[in-house]
């Protein structure tokens, strides 16, 4: 059972996080840091919504640590930037990522990961506030199939490929491939997908619920940025506790997950924005929200 003070602590919490007038604009025009491996820009019609592209086109951008850590920078900072209400990564239409760095990593010992906390730096996108969505083109295997997962929506190209085939290695996913793929599309298809290392389409991954929407290739980023748009046209403080709300159903029982939502729920009501949202509605307009 979730404390009601305790969910009334954690409104508070998101609102002081999310508010305008408190946060610094780290994304601001003239502001945006430069890194080696991904690119960031604002964009939508109201520029907020942020882009990162994975920049490693000619190593079909695997994911090596360096690129990790500077995606975990940016996500830091476009989660306390307040002009941002969503968070758009892509690749290139060859490529979102076609795995880890392989190089990077074969020489490690096994004493080598437990002391360094091997990849454990990649947790950033999944513990982000803001929503991610993941828009992938060409190939997202291995720790690229994995990064789509830790992202809340997943859009795909229509000659995107996904697959987990750390097996044809000699080892196994290592963050979060055996996990979040089996939540997503259940055990039968994970253990398929993962024991056999094959790869499979957006279709297959569309019908199989790990992918939201197919598009056309060349589509792909602009309906990615459309959807990430919906999204920021909305309460901040009222989505980051809807997302809280929907990741918490991967962690509880369904009762321990009804009683956090309707906590949740209640504690939208000491929200400006609830206010807002409702009186817009009865009185037939849009709504103007102050994320607060």
């Amino acid at each position: 059972m979730v404390n009601f003070a305790v969910t009334r602590a954690v409104s508070g919490r998101f609102t002081n996080l999310l508010r305008h007038n408190e946060l610094p604009k780290f994304y601001s025009s003239g502001a945006t840091p430069t890194y080696e491996f991904i690119k960031v820009e604002k964009t939508g019609a109201k520029s907020n919504v942020a882009l990162i592209t994975l920049n490693r086109p000619k190593a079909l951008n695997a994911l090596c640590a360096k690129l990790m850590h500077e995606m975990n920078d940016a996500i830091k900072a476009l989660d306390q930037d307040g002009s941002v209400g969503a968070v758009v990564i892509t690749g290139n239409e060859k490529a979102f990522a076609a795995g880890a760095d392989i190089k990077e990593m074969a020489g490690n010992s096994y004493s080598d990961n437990v002391k360094g906390h091997f990849l454990e730096h990649w947790n950033g996108v999944a513990a982000a506030r803001k929503p991610t969505i993941a828009a992938v083109n060409g190939y997202a295997l291995g720790g690229g199939c994995e990064l789509a997962m830790m992202c809340d929506i997943i859009y795909a190209g229509d000659k995107a490929k996904f697959g987990q085939p750390e097996i044809a290695i000699g080892t196994i996913p290592g963050a979060g491939g055996t996990q979040r793929l089996t939540r997503a599309v259940g055990k039968s298809k994970a253990m398929e997908i993962v024991l056999t290392g094959n790869q499979f389409t957006a279709q297959e991954a569309e019908r199989s619920g790990l992918v939201s929407k197919v598009v056309p290739a060349d589509q792909l980023v602009q309906e990615a940025v459309k959807l990430a748009e919906k999204i920021a046209s909305h309460s901040q403080v009222s989505v980051a506790m809807a997302k809280d709300s929907v990741n918490k159903a991967y962690e509880t029982t369904l009762q321990q997950g009804l009683d956090y939502e309707k906590r949740l729920f209640w504690a939208t009501f000491a929200t400006s924005d609830q206010k807002e949202g409702m009186k817009a509605f009865v009185e037939k307009r849009p709504p103007n929200f102050k994320n607060e």
